[in-house]
């Protein structure tokens, strides 16, 4: 009887550890696939915006910009007039709001809302095509990708506890926030410079930090709803990650128009 019952048992254990790695892996494929998807809808929203607000004909321009081209009426309005810092701000509201909101929406109001802050980051990312060359928007991007994949794959599969790395990343970009917003003032290089370079370290360590705390929300016993919810609040963190590293890289490498 005993030794039926260590038998059983056994199978039933690894029954149960076999439903767990199922699982997380459908869970953390969600959380790249919405990650993925959002970075996509970015990329395709920034280029869009950026033909729409550069000409290559004065007929109907309203600014010519130094590498040649014209800035249209709609240019005009999302890179120089007011108008601007709302499409800059707009994508920090959403962050707010999804992560305010997200227990209570439904999963197609959380993934509208996601696939609306994506749209809205692409908005206000459309500038960096004024500033760098294509070539060096491309290249930076799939640098980046190549490091966070390493970085995210290496947060998924360590046995190392990293959770005690939360509160000096938390301070890492709280500095890197404030210097930005003192350097729209300062105007000064080195100052960028330096939170450039520190920012490349705080979010690659926290696309490590964050793969491995989206890992450890994971719990079997969730219903589909709450598991796409964590889903979509797992892509966001990874998203920011990406997208943060992005811009710090191409402010350190990016060649300028």
């Amino acid at each position: 009887m005993a030794e039926l019952e260590r038998q059983y048992g056994h199978t039933t254990t690894q029954r149960e550890a076999h439903m767990v790695d199922e699982g997380l892996r459908s869970y953390m494929i969600s959380v790249y696939n919405y990650m993925a998807a959002g970075i996509g809808i970015t990329g395709i929203v920034a280029y869009v915006f950026y033909t729409l607000a550069i000409t290559g004909s004065a007929d109907g321009a309203v600014a010519q910009l130094p590498n040649g081209a014209f800035l249209t009426e709609f240019g005009r309005l999302l890179f120089v007039s007011p108008l601007k810092w709302v499409v800059m701000l707009a994508p920090l509201g959403m962050v707010f709001l999804i992560s305010a909101r997200v227990s209570s929406m439904s999963v197609s109001a959380a993934q509208i809302s996601f696939w609306v802050f994506a749209a809205l980051m692409g908005a206000s990312l459309s500038s960096i095509f004024l500033v760098y060359t294509h070539g060096s928007i491309a290249n930076i991007f799939f640098i980046t990708a190549a490091a966070f994949g390493s970085l995210s794959l290496w947060g998924y599969t360590t046995k190392k506890d990293i959770s005690g790395w939360g509160s000096f990343l938390i301070m890492g970009l709280v500095g890197i926030i404030l210097a930005s917003l003192v350097n729209i003032w300062l105007q000064s290089p080195a100052l960028q410079f330096a939170f450039s370079v520190i920012g490349v370290l705080v979010f690659a360590g926290l696309t490590a930090y964050d793969t491995q705390r989206i890992k450890e929300m994971y719990f079997v016993g969730d219903d589909g709803s709450v598991m796409a919810r964590k889903a979509i609040m797992g892509a966001l963190s990874l998203y920011l990650d990406f997208i943060n590293m992005f811009i710090m890289l191409l402010s350190l490498f990016g060649s300028r128009e």
